[in-house]
């Protein structure tokens, strides 16, 4: 990560897979903010911006608890979820278990899709309500009718899978179908939820400090196993919009330098630019 070449793989890494490790990180709070902070800012949420937690309930959020968490992404109670959320266990004493579960759930969606082509239809057309309020200070709900969105996005133009937003735990009452409406997007949740908990949509992996996880919040769902003892964890999240935008500059430069330029005398990017 010390220089550019370096921070493009891996970026390049979690946009083809949706999840990147990377080892050899200080096991330490100061030492992973700088982690973050070679892709971009840090997004301030109600939990802060960078966090440094241990089970302790300092906020109304199963995340704070030692309990077991089933496959779901973050931030579905707002309207712009975080891009990216990186993961660093610091510690973990007198105790056992607390296993990372990771789904990726445009695989989930498609195996969906293929199986079941009408629950993928009413789960990507019903808006589903969510909020957080288990803070006193604060209460979300996405906007701006507070109706949600659907648990799976695809793109208007390509077709493709654009985002996955799905946390039972978080949603809310879901409302606006008559009863056999109702009833098959119940059936549609189930089927969803077979896809994610096969055997062969869930990586199980025990994290150990000194090895942080990125998660692409857009596209991968994660959980953990229940655990006992102090675990501490730090981490922070990273806008979509920041983390694709360093990608594609880190891009643009690897290829300006690999055509032999060597200083930036002029802008890297043509008004004719077909991404514009």
């Amino acid at each position: 990560m010390k220089d550019d070449a370096g921070l493009l793989r891996w970026l390049e890494k979690i946009d083809q897979f949706g999840f990147c490790f990377i080892g050899g990180v200080p096991p330490t709070p100061e030492d992973t903010e700088r982690l973050c902070k070679r892709i971009a800012f840090i997004r301030e949420t109600q939990y802060g911006g960078f966090w440094d937690f241990t089970s302790d309930l300092s906020h109304g959020d199963t995340a704070y608890t030692n309990l077991a968490l089933k496959a779901h992404t973050d931030n579905t109670y707002y309207t712009d979820p975080a891009g990216l959320q990186l993961f660093h266990l610091l510690s973990h004493t007198d105790g056992e278990g607390g296993a990372t579960l990771l789904v990726d759930g445009f695989y989930a969606a498609s195996i969906l899709k293929e199986i079941n082509p009408a629950a993928f239809d009413l789960l990507s057309r019903v808006r589903i309500p969510a909020h957080a309020a288990g803070d006193d200070h604060s209460f979300y709900k996405p906007g701006p009718t507070s109706a949600g969105y659907p648990l799976i996005t695809v793109d208007p133009k390509t077709g493709l899978l654009a985002q996955i937003r799905y946390n039972n735990d978080d949603r809310s009452v879901v409302s606006g179908l008559d009863g056999n409406q109702m009833e098959e997007w119940y059936e549609a949740l189930r089927a969803w939820n077979k896809c994610l908990t096969s055997h062969d949509s869930e990586y199980w992996v025990q994290m150990k400090p000194g090895t942080a996880l990125v998660i692409d919040n857009h596209r991968v769902l994660h959980g953990r196993s229940t655990f006992t003892g102090k675990r501490r964890m730090c981490g922070a999240y990273i806008g979509a919009d920041e983390f694709r935008s360093k990608l594609t500059v880190l891009q643009e430069l690897a290829k300006w330098r690999a055509s032999g330029g060597e200083e930036r005398k002029e802008s890297l990017r043509s008004i004719w630019d077909p991404r514009l």
